[in-house]
């Protein structure tokens, strides 16, 4: 039984000295999971079981006509974190992301009419040009949308999309393709 089993423990390096940029950039996509035809996927062990990889291989595939939409954030009051859940042999990880948008007028609070209540997908990138994914085809995803009209001369308005959702790796990396409304974006590939 233990032949089986596959160490895909790899050690973990850091040169010092190497810059880490913290925060997230100030526009983020999402899409309903029912556009989503086809997930890109992460790499397994050699018994087809264990993610072996962060980052996914392949791109999202759409419904025709499906396309990424997009948010403009406050990139310095938006956060993307991951932490452990549930219990050995079981244990996922809880991806959040926090996006405040500045906006509260009508198409703010639209949006979190349909965000609220439908199960999503969010493309991030972060400081160092990676695109991270939260949102998997396994759970749900959470998402819960608060409005915040500021409160007097020196207040502050915000719409802030919190995003709760269980993956198997803290927010996947993706490389693929991101066909947007402005165009596709296709971080990695060669053109």
């Amino acid at each position: 039984m233990t032949s089986s089993c596959l160490n895909i423990q790899k050690s973990l390096a850091w040169c010092q000295g190497t810059p880490e940029y913290a925060g997230v950039r100030r526009r983020i996509y999402y899409l309903a999971k029912s556009e989503i035809v086809g997930w890109p996927l992460l790499e397994r062990d050699a018994n087809g079981i264990r993610a072996t990889s962060a980052r996914y291989k392949g791109d999202f595939t759409l419904k025709a006509d499906a396309k990424w939409k997009f948010i403009d954030i406050l990139p310095d009051k938006s956060q993307l974190t991951s932490e452990p859940q549930g219990e050995l042999p079981s244990q996922t990880q809880l991806n959040k992301l926090v996006a405040v948008h500045p906006g509260v007028g009508a198409e703010a609070s639209a949006a979190a009419a349909y965000l609220n209540n439908s199960d999503n997908v969010f493309i991030v990138q972060d400081m160092n040009d990676n695109y991270r994914v939260v949102g998997c085809d396994k759970w749900l995803t959470k998402t819960t949308v608060n409005q915040d009209n500021g409160q007097g001369a020196s207040g502050t308005t915000s719409t802030t999309i919190n995003v709760e959702a269980s993956d198997e790796v803290p927010a996947p990396f993706y490389d693929g393709e991101i066909i947007t409304e402005d165009g596709i974006i296709n971080p990695k590939k060669a053109a």
